[in-house]
């Protein structure tokens, strides 16, 4: 491991306990960008969101779930351990970035596949976006300028696996315009004189180009025209303590993509369906994967509107669920 650094951020002594876990603060979904010089703006990514833990002797890699991913995200772990700090927890996103620099969620899941991919896993970018623990100082009640100020000579200008995201100075509306006209997902908005919050609030807020959720996939109806492919994928949304039919997706996936998710479902085939739908030709499954969803809206009777297939990842980190609670 590196050498820590013997520069200490502002805080309190004795050493804050290093906590073992720290839920995600999770951007509020709104229709426009908040305006004011309080407010800074970032790149919405499109990937995993990772919490990576430098402690002494090791590094942990754990999901917005709270799972152990370390072994999945290796060479972001190995990284981790060169950045010059004996203990520090770094909050960010997990993406492949496309030959234009977009994050693409179809390329990461084919690199952190089980099977043979065009990506290799080295690929996979972490793009840091906030400092929450630093050689014994808990930065959770510090602003977010503080935060950022301390973080950024860690990470900043690096081009490894671990890089920066960079805030962009520029009036939201603008910036938002610019990012749809250029293909990216969308973008946040961060108070910048906010502590640290887990969980869902409005001091961070997220505006899309588009609409995408997570939805469990709860069954498909075979294609018609083509043997062994899919028709559409039926899927389902957390409600209370469990799942409620949201609508099916038909679109998004290649014919290469339809069979071998196909063949992946008929593994997982069950007669006890997890949601309740009494429709013709439906093969129920196990709700154990979740699909990504691009889509413009919801109808009156809660069901997706022009939704679109993007990828697919196990039901393991349920956090990323979509809920109509």
């Amino acid at each position: 491991m590196a050498r820590a650094s013997s520069k200490k951020p502002p805080g309190t002594s004795p050493p804050d306990p290093m906590p073992s876990r720290v839920d995600p603060c999770v951007a509020t979904l709104v229709d426009k960008p908040p305006t004011g010089p309080q407010w800074a703006y970032e790149v919405k990514w499109d990937g995993y969101r990772l919490a990576v833990h430098v402690e002494p002797g090791r590094v942990r890699v754990i999901t917005r779930g709270g799972y152990d991913w370390t072994r999945r995200f290796a060479a972001i772990a190995a990284e981790a351990r060169q950045l010059g700090h004996e203990s520090m927890i770094l909050d960010g996103e997990a993406v492949v970035l496309d030959e234009k620099g977009r994050s693409d969620f179809g390329a990461l899941q084919r690199a952190l596949g089980r099977k043979p991919s065009l990506h290799d896993p080295r690929e996979i970018l972490f793009f840091v976006f906030d400092l929450l623990y630093l050689d014994g100082h808990d930065l959770r009640r510090l602003p977010l300028r503080e935060r950022r100020r301390l973080l950024e000579p860690i990470v900043a200008g690096r081009e490894g696996v671990i890089r920066l995201s960079e805030e962009v100075e520029a009036e939201g509306e603008e910036f938002f315009r610019i990012a749809c006209e250029h293909g990216l997902e969308g973008i946040i908005a961060k108070h910048r004189d906010k502590t640290y919050h887990s969980g869902r609030g409005d001091w961070w807020q997220k505006i899309t180009c588009k609409r995408r959720d997570s939805f469990v996939i709860v069954g498909y109806e075979p294609s018609e025209a083509m043997p062994r492919a899919l028709g559409r994928l039926l899927l389902g949304a957390r409600k209370g303590d469990g799942l409620v039919y949201v609508g099916g997706v038909g679109t998004g996936f290649t014919h290469e993509m339809s069979t071998e998710l196909r063949k992946l479902l008929d593994g997982i085939v069950t007669r006890t369906p997890a949601v309740s739908l009494r429709r013709k030709n439906v093969i129920f499954t196990e709700p154990r994967l979740v699909a990504e969803i691009e889509y413009r809206a919801w109808t009156d009777d809660q069901k997706l509107r022009h939704p679109s297939f993007k990828g697919v990842r196990e039901r393991a980190d349920d956090a990323t669920v979509y809920s109509l609670d």
